[in-house]
């Protein structure tokens, strides 16, 4: 393990923080050092502030035991909640804001995603056992840092990589694993630490030992980086995606939908999408969605959108004329509708590698079909059929459907007065056809 210095010494500072300045965060940093303590913030928030890039949650390391914690922070009246005392872990709420406060630790005993911790009053011990060296830094409330394993330098460098052996910090926890290659696809640029990924090789079989929630969690997140593809596709060469995703067979589309998401044009309800993603690069049936579904412990509405997807009812094709659209539009709805062409445009444009402007066109046409589409519904029901004395049964259903194809087929344009007309005739003919003529 590389250790630059014993983390008392700061070694770099952070520009000025709105999170760190925020009256909440004063106010929960002011309750904890009220009677002498040291605190330092911890993790992704000290990350992300060096990358300028935006805080998501704010982790804050402290000397002081659970309970001293909870104490300091009831006596300045904040919210305390015990959300992991047995690892030193409680959450200050203030408002919205929420701050994950955790006592000095080191390990004591691993088994799988638990561990046995004593605490300590070792910052480095603690940073030791973190995953990755970028992920290992303190700032104290002033925004010095402190970096015992070097990660200013890796993050700098685009370098995920463990703090430690890597075979020793997956083997105590795998989840760490799909971390890695979720973290360099959000912060990593190539190549890959060669350590890090022989050891993700060689201990990709037990990624099944985890929980289909992980997984999950890991791999959506992974999806929502700037350019997943380069990342999934060295995961899929290194034996390591069939083991969580073996239905993600088509990966070269995927870039094209990252390039047409986020670069390719600027629109209403098109942006970075990683369900969107997910459901791009899937190749299986209904049945297929339906085991990954249960496997990775989707909602009803995750799997249900990446079948509408994967396996999908209707078929977008780049010379499909507005009619075509717009039926299609009706059957899916105009979500579905978008994700379908973008994936369609995505696939093409892999397949031909050609920027066709004529192509472009056609293919943001139906965009536009899609955002400016108003459901519509037939204007006849059941209830008109009965009128006109066709008795309650599947012939009913018939005479509906003969109307509704009539009414597609005129681009919906028929009123109900129209369709209440064409319905008559298609009473008085029965089952034969009746006139196409409106």
């Amino acid at each position: 393990m590389r250790l630059l210095s014993d983390g008392s010494e700061p070694v770099g500072q952070l520009s000025p923080q709105d999170w760190m300045a925020a009256a909440e965060t004063q106010t929960v940093i002011a309750a904890l050092v009220a009677d002498g303590a040291e605190v330092r913030f911890v993790g992704g928030c000290v990350r992300d502030s060096v990358l300028k890039r935006a805080i998501k949650d704010i982790d804050i390391a402290t000397h002081d035991p659970p309970d001293r914690v909870m104490q300091l922070l009831t006596r300045a009246q904040i919210r305390v909640i015990p959300t992991g005392l047995a690892h030193g872990t409680v959450t200050a709420v203030i408002g919205p804001a929420h701050f994950e406060i955790t006592t000095l630790r080191e390990d004591v005993e691993t088994f799988g995603r638990h561990a046995r911790v004593s605490f300590t009053d070792d910052w480095t011990a603690d940073a030791a056992r973190r995953d990755f060296t970028m992920n290992a830094m303190f700032a104290d409330p002033q925004g010095r840092v402190y970096d015992p394993f070097g990660g200013l330098a890796d993050l700098a460098a685009g370098h995920v990589r463990f703090v430690g052996d890597p075979m020793i910090r997956i083997a105590e926890d795998v989840l760490r694993l799909l971390r890695f290659f979720r973290f360099f696809a959000h912060y990593g640029r190539p190549a890959m630490d060669g350590r890090a990924l022989t050891a993700c090789r060689k201990l990709a079989p037990r990624l099944k030992e985890l929980s289909g929630e992980r997984v999950a969690g890991e791999l959506i997140r992974l999806l929502q980086a700037p350019d997943p593809a380069m990342v999934l596709l060295v995961m899929k060469s290194e034996g390591i995606l069939s083991q969580v995703l073996p239905e993600a067979l088509e990966l070269s589309r995927l870039k094209m939908l990252t390039w047409l998401e986020s670069r390719a044009m600027v629109r209403p309800g098109i942006r970075p999408d990683a369900l969107r993603r997910l459901g791009a690069i899937l190749v299986t049936d209904a049945a297929g969605i339906a085991v990954m579904g249960e496997r990775l412990k989707l909602s009803a509405a995750q799997v249900a959108r990446l079948a509408a997807i994967a396996v999908p009812k209707v078929e977008i094709t780049l010379g499909m004329d507005d009619i075509a659209a717009r039926r299609a539009l009706r059957r899916v709805g105009a979500d579905t509708f978008r994700d379908l062409v973008l994936v369609a445009w995505a696939d093409h444009r892999s397949r031909s590698g050609l920027v066709d402007s004529h192509e472009s066109a056609l293919w943001q046409n139906l965009l536009d079909l899609a955002d400016g589409w108003q459901p519509v519904e037939l204007p006849v029901r059941g209830a008109d059929c009965l009128e006109l004395g066709i008795p309650p049964g599947p012939g009913i259903g018939r005479m509906l459907t003969r109307v509704e194809q009539w009414w597609e087929a005129g681009d919906y344009r028929a009123d109900r007065a129209a369709c209440l007309d064409y319905l008559r005739r298609v009473v008085r003919e029965g089952d034969a056809e009746a006139s196409p003529e409106t």
